[in-house]
């Protein structure tokens, strides 16, 4: 569909905001109310909500992960894949850019 993968938890692509994983949706949206309101209103916003991220491993990606982990869980996770390749094809033809 013409994305491609920027190492990332939000980016910004012209009028596109986009974030990947589960706390990405929470610096997702500070990045987003920083820039309708400003990054004072933003840092107020992280203050109310107490957000002081400190994951408990270093390994959430999967550089930091090693190869070997990487691995063992793509060995896992198969079934998974193939569903998600089936949404993405579903979509796309419900959108009519692929046939």
């Amino acid at each position: 569909m013409g994305a491609r993968h920027v190492d990332k938890r939000v980016v910004i692509d012209r009028n596109r905001m986009t974030g990947g994983g589960v706390t990405a949706g929470i610096d997702f949206g500070l990045t987003l109310a920083a820039h309708l309101k400003g990054e004072e209103a933003a840092r107020r916003v992280q203050l109310l909500m107490e957000y002081a991220p400190e994951p408990p491993f270093r390994n959430g990606t999967p550089q930091e992960a090693g190869p070997t982990r990487v691995a063992e869980l793509t060995g896992r996770t198969l079934w998974m894949d193939g569903q998600v390749d089936a949404a993405v094809t579903a979509a796309a033809r419900r959108l009519g850019i692929m046939t």
